[in-house]
């Protein structure tokens, strides 16, 4: 395995992308894999263990190659950091897919909560001024992912503590609340998705993902959206792997999420 880790940029010292590439030896004969960038949750405040390596983990195995992203929060993560920390990662992908025997033209990004914010921003605001000055002379769009795995995401102003996260406030400014509500990004551009939320969830409510979802459609972009019934917010992978000891964390029917995912990935055309 070609395993390490790397700081995408001096301007952002701590935002840290690990590689966890299946090293194929040549009499194996293998075809470019796909790729899949993982963005923990968090609030933009810290970064959640529970859907950092666990979620690598089952992705690699399933035979894709994984990135794991450690992406600015607290103060920091004001002014589009984390977003651009996450085009500047699918940029390197792109640039090394020879080193990692990865097809450039399927490089998804995949997120949980607040880190489904950070994903769902690079498929719809990766052209950005602000980001595109970050990515030098790069060929236009080298930023944009594939597809998105929404994991129960964050997209309105209904999870305050991230937009005051983002904006640097606990204030924000109308302007600065319409600028992180992606369902008000969404366009022709905007790459398809697989979301998934559950009803129950008390912290961000179901509606961010069904208003995204409908703003897809509006925009003629192809997603797959599972509503589960029941399961709190943060469920992970929803097994023992990433329960934390907490039986509120095991939901049995939602743990099918993630091949349900993998299969989305490897269908893509």
């Amino acid at each position: 395995m070609l395993h390490k880790t790397f700081e995408l940029s001096e301007k952002f010292p701590g935002a840290t992308l690990t590689t966890y590439v299946s090293d194929d030896p040549p009499e194996l004969k293998m075809s470019p894999r796909r790729a899949v960038v993982v963005c923990p949750g968090g609030g933009y405040r810290f970064l959640s263990e529970r859907e950092a390596e666990p979620v690598v983990k089952m992705l690699l195995a399933a035979g894709l190659n994984v990135f794991l992203l450690r992406y600015t929060v607290g103060p920091g993560a004001a002014n589009y950091a984390p977003l651009i920390e996450a085009s500047l990662a699918i940029k390197h992908i792109r640039k090394h897919a020879g080193e990692y025997n990865i097809d450039p033209e399927y490089v998804f990004i995949c997120g949980f909560s607040a880190g489904g914010h950070l994903a769902a921003s690079t498929g719809t605001l990766w052209n950005l001024p602000e980001v595109r000055v970050e990515l030098g002379d790069a060929p236009k769009g080298i930023n944009r992912p594939t597809g998105m795995i929404l994991c129960y995401p964050v997209i309105m102003y209904t999870h305050k503590g991230s937009f005051h996260n983002l904006c640097g406030t606990t204030e924000p400014t109308e302007e600065q609340i319409n600028r992180f509500s992606l369902e008000r990004h969404v366009g022709p551009q905007t790459p398809p998705a697989f979301i998934w939320h559950t009803f129950d969830d008390k912290t961000v409510d179901v509606r961010n993902s069904l208003v995204f979802a409908e703003r897809l459609r509006e925009n003629n972009i192809p997603f797959e959206l599972h509503i589960f019934p029941e399961g709190v917010h943060g469920l992970a992978l929803a097994n023992e792997e990433t329960w934390a000891q907490k039986p509120q964390n095991l939901a049995p029917r939602v743990e099918c999420w993630i091949d349900l995912a993998v299969s989305w990935v490897k269908n893509f055309k």
